[in-house]
This record gives C-alpha cells, sequence and structure tokens, in this order.
C-alpha cells in the first residue's frame, strides 16, 4: 500500500525499486559518520585536553582554561549530544502505520483474518522472552566489556614507562595508531565487510573475528622486545587487525540483534541492548585500570608476570564471548529468505 505524501512509503519504494546503495548515498553517509565521529572518538583526547599547554595563543595562562583543563571536552562533547537531541526531533518515524479507509478494513477482515491475529501476537511477543534477542545482547555486552577495558588498557599501556612492561610512547604516538586504525576500520566497513559477510555470514565471521584476535592481543606484551621501525610496524599492525575485528563483531552482532525482533520492536531491542552494553562498559575501565596496576606491581612474578596478565585477562573475556557465540548458548532466528534456501 502507497501513500502519495508518506516519506516512509516513498523510502520503500526506492528500496524496491533500487536495491542497491548508490554512490552518492554512500558518499553522504560515508561524510556524515566521518564528521560525527572522528572530532569526538579519535582525536578528541588529543585535542580538547589542556587547551592552554597546547595552544597558549589562543588559551592565555591564568584563564579559566588553564584552571580548568578539562572543561573543554566536556564542554564539546555536551555541545555535541545536545545538538544530536534537538536533531532526533525531526527525524522521520520509519516504521509508518495508516489508518485504512472502510472499505479496505473491512475487505482485510473478511480475506485477511489470519493475517491480523498474526499481528496481534507479534505485538504482543515480550522481547525479554525472545532468546535470540537476549542471547546476543549478553554476548555484545561482554564484547562491549572487553573492547572498553582493551582502549584504556592499550592506552595506558603505550605510554607507560619501559621499566614497568611499556612501550614509553608519546600521547602523540598514541593519537596517530588510533587515527590510522580509524581509517582502517573505514576502509574495511565501507570497501570489504559487505563482500566478505555475503560469503562467511555474520556470526561466522564474528567468531572466526574473535578467535584470531585472541592470539593478537597476546603479542602486544613481546613486542616491548621490539625497536624502531620493527615496534612501530607491529602496533600499528596489530592495533589495525585488533579494531578491526572489534568492529565485525560489533555489526554481525547488531545484525543477529536486529533479526531476532520484528520491525516495531526493534526500538525497544536497541534501547535494551544500549542500556546493558552502557553497564558494562562503566565495569571496563575502572577493572582494566586495576588489572595493569596490579601487573606493574608483580613484573618479576613466575606466572603471567607485568602486562602478561593484563593482556590474559582481556584474552579470558574474549573467549567467553567466542565461547557464547556457539550452540546452545547462541540462538539465531532465521529469516524468510534464509529458510527458503
Amino acid at each position: 500500500m502507497y501513500y502519495e505524501n508518506c516519506s516512509g512509503c516513498k523510502v520503500d519504494q526506492a528500496k524496491e525499486l533500487k536495491k542497491d546503495v548508490t554512490f552518492r548515498n554512500l558518499f553522504n553517509i560515508w561524510i556524515i559518520v566521518l564528521c560525527s565521529a572522528l572530532p569526538i572518538s579519535s582525536l578528541y583526547p588529543f585535542l580538547y585536553l589542556m587547551p592552554a599547554e597546547k595552544y597558549p595563543h589562543l588559551f592565555p595562562k591564568n584563564s579559566f582554561w588553564d584552571k580548568f583543563p578539562y572543561f573543554l571536552p566536556c564542554f564539546v562533547i555536551s555541545t555535541f549530544a545536545f545538538a544530536v537531541a534537538i536533531g532526533c526531533i525531526w527525524l522521520p518515524e520509519t516504521v509508518h502505520n495508516h489508518s485504512m479507509s472502510p472499505e479496505k478494513s473491512e475487505g482485510i477482515e473478511n480475506g485477511n483474518s489470519e493475517g491480523d491475529s498474526d499481528k496481534m501476537i507479534q505485538k504482543e511477543e515480550n522481547v525479554f522472552r525472545n532468546w535470540p534477542l537476549m542471547s546476543s545482547i549478553i554476548i555484545y555486552c561482554v564484547f562491549a566489556l572487553h573492547d572498553v577495558a582493551y582502549s584504556e588498557v592499550s592506552a595506558l599501556w603505550a605510554i607507560s614507562p619501559q621499566r614497568l612492561g611499556g612501550l614509553n610512547f608519546t600521547t602523540d604516538d598514541v593519537g596517530n595508531i588510533l587515527a590510522v586504525s580509524g581509517i582502517a576500520i573505514i576502509i574495511f566497513q565501507l570497501g570489504i565487510y559487505q563482500s566478505v559477510q555475503k560469503l562467511c555470514g555474520p556470526i561466522r565471521l564474528a567468531r572466526i573475528s574473535g578467535v584470531l584476535s585472541i592470539p593478537i592481543l597476546q603479542s602486544y606484551p613481546l613486542m616491548t622486545m621490539l625497536s624502531g621501525f620493527k615496534l612501530y610496524l607491529a602496533i600499528y599492525t596489530a592495533s589495525i587487525l585488533n579494531n578491526v575485528m572489534i568492529e565485525i563483531i560489533s555489526t554481525g552482532l547488531f545484525i543477529l540483534q536486529n533479526r531476532a525482533v520484528e520491525q516495531h520492536q526493534r526500538g525497544i531491542a536497541n534501547g535494551i541492548c544500549m542500556t546493558a552494553m552502557s553497564a558494562f562498559k562503566v565495569i571496563g575501565p575502572a577493572a582494566g585500570g586495576a588489572i595493569l596496576t596490579l601487573s606493574q606491581k608483580r613484573l618479576n612474578a613466575s606466572f603471567l608476570p607485568g602486562t602478561h596478565l593484563v593482556f590474559f585477562c582481556l584474552n579470558v573475556v574474549e573467549g567467553l564471548g567466542v565461547l557464547l557465540m556457539f550452540k546452545p548458548f547462541l540462538s539465531i532466528k532465521k529469516t524468510a529468505s534464509a529458510q527458503l534456501h
């Protein structure tokens, strides 16, 4: 059923007429994602922190910015979040429902009563009893805990002195590594992921990525034995691979979550997922920092000395997430297209 002035109907019609995404639309999406992600995510800690020290000609000494060096990043993030919240008011609704005329309603009642009862069952379905959804959310929360702990620990480990098992990098070095990793993620997600996902499927690709990331992560402490070009080559390669695999796993689990529910329940499902993920992400930095501090006190231990303990703990969480991605824990809801095959 098509309504002339319905934006959602026009979107559905465009999807039916042309299955592929045009380069123009893809470029617009890429620009939006790049502009919103890079300043806040990859470059944020290294541009906005302590502005009076980095930009004395813009933020003079003994000024407000010098007395409160961490106010600017908080203000930038709050402003960005406020603008996004206001912008959400004008976002069009993707699930569009329309009241039908009496004739169409009567025709449907006479010919499609079974379809109406199915819709009523779908509306009354409890998302908390939807195990395919709940299992994918639990796994996503486990990986969210791992990812935020890895982000916290890897940066602290890189700037730690070598006598404590770190790399003695500067914050600029860490920023460059994160920037290159971010560019690699964009290239992979836009150019490679779709093709690989069609061959393997999202869940199989996520499993492979989880297994491969374990030895890569455990190799981090061994990089302290390298120096010069070999060290930079190793850390850049490991960071790119690990961050790309993190995005592969997250994307695959998001796909599973959206396939596990009907369209009218996706908002509720995503809200539950984001709430649970936020709770797990609160634990990650504190736990990662505590384990890193403990590891620096046992540099001469016979079992898992120094930072070997940190990355071993990260791999334990990663391994748990990988195990949960298999049956019987993870239940995958088959879509109509999958059932045809």
